[in-house]
């Protein structure tokens, strides 16, 4: 790994298994994730967007290992390397036991703040239950610890004996953020974690990671499909399409000047508030995305891409610099 390098991904593949006929056998695979490779940068955030089914909410999963145990039948491969101080562990290969002793370092905010809470603990014990099992805190510090986190995402100490049901959406969320923080990570996942709130509340969730990620020095992998909010928050974006990734680089560079046809479109998709500009080109994708269970041959993106040639249906792209640290999976751009 490079020394400024947090985490680094490299070839993840994700296939789960398609079944079918008398004896469930396995008839065909979704290719979720099909080999993707990216670098998280210690005290950065790197957004991961693409549309709804194109693999960003599993590559988390798969990152913090909870997909080998929640789908048994689930097929992974590639590296996930983590660094922590001097010393660099592969995620992927740690069994249930092992992969316990990092947790701690590496955790993850949830995209519905309102399934991913318990609704039988009070807030004050969901803070607290991670703190239980990865750090060696007794009761008091827990409890000074929940009451300060509660206080750092904007909520109230008296509030911890509460339930989930009395708190609305934003709140909800800023639990979840307090709850990733209780074991002091280094590293965040957020998985499209202002997706389910209204706009004025998406604001205010960003806000609040920004904030914090300076003051707990934190890594952020932020997940999401909209472009304008990852573009707020992002000091790098990688654009997925179809299980890979079509297009990596500085965030304002890929929100202002794209270069792969899918990113261009996926932009002139983001609504405008301005009503002079209202009549900007709009891309308009042919067709609709294919299915991962069956993607087609060499490229993914050319069965909608507009200028697609021949060749594209014999290898699959890979990604190539085409300005400093800007990246895009084709040749023809």
């Amino acid at each position: 790994m490079k020394p400024e390098n947090i985490l680094e991904v490299k070839d993840l593949k994700v296939k789960f298994p398609v079944t079918g006929g008398l004896f469930l056998r396995k008839v065909a695979e979704v290719k979720a994730v099909d080999g993707v490779s990216f670098e998280l940068r210690k005290g950065e955030t790197l957004g991961l967007v693409g549309e709804s089914g194109c693999g960003k909410s599993t590559i988390g999963k798969a990152i913090i290992n909870i997909l080998k145990f929640s789908a048994p039948d689930v097929e992974i491969t590639g590296e996930v390397y983590m660094r922590i101080e001097d010393k660099e562990v592969n995620l992927l290969e740690l069994t249930r036991g092992e992969i316990r002793e990092y947790r701690g370092m590496i955790q993850m905010i949830f995209q519905d703040p309102y399934s991913s809470l318990n609704a039988r603990m009070s807030v004050g014990q969901i803070i607290e239950e991670p703190m239980l099992y990865h750090t060696d805190l007794n009761k008091k510090q827990r409890t000074e610890r929940v009451s300060w986190l509660l206080e750092k995402v904007g909520l109230q100490t008296e509030q911890s004996k509460r339930y989930p049901h009395e708190f609305s959406g934003g709140q909800r969320q800023r639990i979840g953020i307090a709850r990733a923080l209780s074991t002091n990570p280094k590293i965040i996942i957020a998985d499209e974690p202002v997706s389910a709130l209204d706009v004025s509340i998406q604001a205010q969730v960003i806000n609040l990671l920004q904030e914090l990620q300076g003051e707990f020095d934190l890594s952020i992998l932020f997940i999401a499909h909209d472009l304008s909010v990852v573009e707020h928050i992002s000091s790098r974006i990688a654009v997925m399409y179809l299980g890979n990734i079509a297009e990596l680089g500085p965030g304002e560079r890929i929100y202002h000047k794209p270069i792969h046809p899918y990113s261009k479109a996926l932009l002139s998709a983001v609504p405008l508030p301005n009503p002079k500009l209202k009549n900007k080109e709009r891309i308009i994708l042919k067709g609709d995305v294919p299915t991962p269970m069956n993607k087609p041959s060499g490229c993914g993106f050319r069965t909608r891409c507009p200028i697609a040639r021949k060749e594209c249906a014999d290898f699959i792209p890979e990604l190539e610099i085409k300005e400093e640290q800007h990246y895009a999976a084709c040749p023809f751009v």
